[in-house]
């Protein structure tokens, strides 16, 4: 499809034409063709229909399609002082004449400092301003009642001349000219594919922004109204385009975008019963405002995107990994544990988890998170007793810059601002100091958290999961644990028991255990009857996890693949804990407890030598049993 058009008035520069594009190589990019003002107009305005981007024309041809507003651009070939020196050069000749009366029919388009060529080279010259084409005849007919030697103008002007009777020569141009209109529209048919690129990209922005988007020009008349506009004003562009943007969207200041020249950013508006912000952007072209660009948004659609920004770019950090399915056990104490866990799930309240260390606190935790209809928030967990008091507060409520010593220089969210929409779990919740404790009482309360260093609060959508392996009345008895925290957390309580109360669970988690330390280390351990009976019978005062540590150790440093009682006691790193003489029945172990006592005359010390153990690991005994301890003399 050939882009650039070349349109001669007469056949003449038709030709001359031709050969120049051959010379340029642009055969494939030029279409050419003959035509003559209004023919040309004509012409010019099919061509623009057809795609055609720009239009090489001279003389008044090239006048009259400029004045038709023809919408691509129009190059003109120059009649240059050259062509024009050639033009007198040939009045001399063809009159006969040393200085020739010549009369000129030109456009003001043809015309540049033709007086001064005129008089240096000795031309009587006189010109014969057209208005219009239609100004031809009549003026060939003033020139005709002079004493005029010789009549110069376009094609028409020589044909009208002619017929008078008078002499005529038709002003053309050279080479050099037409190359460089040529060369001049080659220039502006890369400048428009930049234009039309730029524009396609503001097109695209405008139809598939989610930001409403309507253009103004300097007169304040919307010129783009796109899609997000219409969904969000539920107008139709078709309405809106061509009306004053006060009566699309009233009350708005453009003072500081014409008068000041600069943007609004953020400005709250309200239309009816949609609230909006919207930034307002001059278009500034050599210093003059030409427009601007309004953009906005629903302000309740930027809030739920933000939420969502949250949940899925900080969820990635903060993921509850573990479901109740996970947490292995059918004794009736961690089978209530989960139905408990599960109820609590269902509803927004706060939970108090109390249980000693290594019951799995943070486990139940992360599956109440799972059950519950903010599964799909972050799960943000924090060990109050990992950070030291003074750390402690800037990560859990984040801190503006300059803050303190060492802060991040932008400031830094708080973990409660990270777990929006989500869950925080405080671990630990006794070791956290009093000052936090105040700060979390008001976050309960007000559900908004202020960072360190800043004057103003951030509300906040998250739910709090306590846990704690101490006797919070008792700190509290102590005055190191508020009151009022305390009941403020233990709306929803979760009691989890210790594994020595947990009925055939420590058969099923050691049998659990070993089949995944075997996978994850390549080794094939095996466990005996007895030895699963001897694990029972020990009251693993560190729980879960003790016990999950426990059969880790057995299984990377055993060298036996099956694994008797005797082998346990003989890998058993905690002496304090094993039964004497390998006894795993309890009753036993306290018979052989009161006859050593009885032997040694209650001597503790003696005692526990003759046990085979020290004396902390009898006197846990002593209490386990009830023992009473009575020395004789």
């Amino acid at each position: 499809m050939f882009k650039i058009a070349f349109i001669a008035p007469d056949k003449q520069l038709f030709l001359q034409g031709k050969k120049i594009i051959r010379e340029l190589g642009l055969q494939d990019k030029v279409s050419l063709h003959l035509a003559r003002l209004k023919r040309g107009i004509r012409l010019a305005k099919t061509l623009e229909q057809q795609g055609v981007e720009v239009i090489v024309c001279r003389g008044g041809t090239a006048r009259v399609i400029i004045e038709s507003r023809i919408r691509i651009p129009v190059v003109e070939i120059p009649i240059t002082g050259q062509d024009l020196a050639q033009v007198f050069h040939e009045a001399k000749r063809i009159t006969g004449l040393t200085r020739p009366k010549v009369a000129m029919m030109a456009f003001d388009n043809m015309v540049y400092d033709i007086e001064i060529l005129s008089t240096i080279l000795g031309i009587d010259l006189t010109i014969y301003h057209l208005e219009k084409t239609e100004d031809i005849p009549a003026k060939i007919e003033e020139a005709a009642t002079t004493d005029v030697d010789l009549i110069v103008g376009g094609i028409k002007t020589i044909l009208l001349a002619a017929q008078k009777g008078l002499r005529t020569h038709l002003i053309r141009s050279g080479d050099f000219s037409v190359r460089t209109a040529f060369l001049e529209a080659q220039k502006i048919l890369l400048a428009r594919k930049f234009e039309k690129e730029q524009a396609q990209k503001f097109k695209a922005l405008a139809e598939y922004s989610l930001e409403g988007i309507i253009s103004i020009d300097a007169k304040k008349i919307v010129t783009v109204f796109n899609p997000a506009a219409e969904k969000l004003l539920k107008r139709p562009s078709q309405a809106i385009i061509g009306q004053f943007i006060t009566d699309v969207v009233p009350n708005l200041d453009f003072n500081v975008c014409f008068l000041q020249k600069q943007h609004v950013i953020g400005q709250t508006h309200r239309l009816g019963n949609l609230w909006i912000t919207l930034n307002i952007a001059p278009i500034i072209v050599d210093d003059t405002v030409t427009g601007a660009i309004i953009t906005f948004q629903d302000i309740t659609h930027i809030q739920e995107l933000e939420a969502k920004i949250r949940n899925e770019v900080l969820a990635r950090r903060f993921v509850a990994k573990y479901y109740l399915t996970d947490i292995i056990g059918a004794s009736p104490q961690i089978i209530e544990s989960k139905r408990i866990a599960r109820e609590i799930a269902q509803v927004e309240a706060t939970v108090l988890i109390s249980g000693a260390s290594g019951t799995g606190k943070e486990l139940f935790a992360q599956s109440i998170h799972n059950e519950s209809p903010r599964k799909n928030g972050p799960f943000v967990a924090v060990n109050c007793a990992a950070l030291p008091a003074n750390l402690l507060e800037s990560e859990l409520f984040g801190y503006v810059e300059g803050a303190f010593t060492g802060a991040i220089k932008k400031g830094k969210p708080g973990l409660f601002e990270m777990a929006h929409r989500g869950t925080i779990f405080l671990d630990e919740i006794s070791e956290m100091d009093k000052f936090a404790q105040s700060r979390l009482l008001r976050v309960l309360q007000e559900r908004q958290v202020m960072r360190l260093g800043d004057n103003k609060y951030i509300p906040v959508d998250v739910r709090i999961i306590a846990a704690t392996n101490k006797n919070l009345l008792e700190l509290i008895q102590d005055n190191q644990f508020r009151q009022d925290l305390y009941y403020r957390l233990k709306v929803l309580t979760l009691k989890l028991p210790p594994l020595r109360t947990r009925a055939g669970d420590i058969i099923r988690l050691a049998c659990h255990f070993l089949h995944s330390f075997n996978n994850r280390h390549h080794k094939h351990l095996s466990l005996t009857a007895d030895a699963y009976e001897y694990l029972d019978g020990h009251d693993w005062p560190g729980n879960v996890r003790e016990l999950m540590y426990f059969i880790e150790r057995l299984v990377i440093i055993a060298k036996e693949e099956t694994i008797t009682a005797k082998t346990i006691q003989k890998y058993w790193e905690d002496q304090d804990y094993i039964s004497p003489a390998g006894i795993t029945d309890l009753a036993p172990e306290k018979h052989q407890i009161l006859s050593s006592l009885a032997q040694t005359n209650s001597n503790i010390t003696k005692a526990a030598q003759l046990l085979q153990i020290d004396r902390t690991t009898l006197y846990r005994k002593l209490r386990k049993y009830k023992i009473e301890v009575q020395k004789t003399y």
